[in-house]
């Protein structure tokens, strides 16, 4: 019988990350939805479903074939499995998006408590994607539209989204990034990592993670703007206050709340 490995080191880099798992009875639906959940986080080769599992890869397979043939799971342009259009569909169906929902006043009380200009940042693919933002209403600003895509390889929000990936997913993102692996090792230990020009010449950021219910970093929540004012240390400035909205936006997409 396979169950997830709870020593296996590949599901988790940190401790903060871990979750219990308690099954319902029913094996084969605690399985498919144990292959959602490594996949909240990202793309996955079938080798790397089955390190974050713990399942065999026989079992794997099936279950990831059945997934997509129901369209719960698709493939990227790689050939590794993603989330399929039709958890989009049953999304939209339950109600609107909890983050999207959640972001919008806690991004007014970042950009207001920081006077920079605030955002929300999920992975799809190769890209982070903005998919909320609040700017400051004046004076100098790091402007980054809903929708705006950016690069994986730089930038604060980049590293919170790599950092607590699965080794080989992390080795992976750190090929031809702007940032190490040590620094990396710091954004797990702090919770937060911050940029200085990584991105872009003059502008500075600071990022922490935005878990799912699973306690997989899904978001990052994001301040940036010019390094004149953020300095060139600006998690000393803001760290805290960015780490308690990406908290705040946490609990606000907890089930039954």
């Amino acid at each position: 019988m396979d169950t997830p490995r709870a020593s296996d080191p590949l599901r988790s880099t940190s401790a903060e990350a871990e979750t219990s798992f308690s099954p319902s009875g029913v094996g084969v639906i605690d399985k498919a939805s144990g292959i959602l959940d490594a996949l909240e986080a990202g793309p996955a080769s079938l080798a790397q479903l089955v390190s974050a599992t713990g399942y065999s890869r026989p079992t794997v397979h099936r279950l990831a074939s059945a997934l997509a043939h129901h369209r719960l799971l698709g493939k990227d342009i790689q050939g590794r499995f993603v989330l399929g259009p039709r958890l989009v569909e049953l999304s939209s169906a339950a109600g609107e998006d909890r983050l999207i929902a959640a972001a919008g006043p806690t991004l007014v009380q970042l950009r207001d408590a920081t006077g920079e200009s605030a955002q929300i940042f999920r992975r799809q693919g190769e890209w982070r994607v903005c998919v909320a933002s609040s700017e400051r209403p004046i004076g100098l600003r790091d402007t980054i539209p809903v929708g705006t895509q950016l690069s994986m390889k730089a930038g604060s929000a980049a590293q919170v989204l790599i950092a607590w990936e699965d080794h080989s997913r992390l080795l992976e993102g750190l090929q031809g990034a702007r940032f190490t692996a040590t620094m990396l090792s710091g954004v797990r230990r702090r919770g937060w990592s911050q940029s200085i020009g990584e991105r872009e010449a003059g502008i500075a950021s600071v990022s922490a993670p935005v878990r799912g219910p699973s306690g997989r970093v899904i978001a990052a929540a994001s301040i940036s703007g010019p390094i004149e004012r953020l300095t060139r240390q600006p998690g000393r400035l803001h760290a805290e206050t960015v780490v308690a909205a990406a908290r705040q936006l946490t609990q606000a997409i907890r089930p039954g709340l």
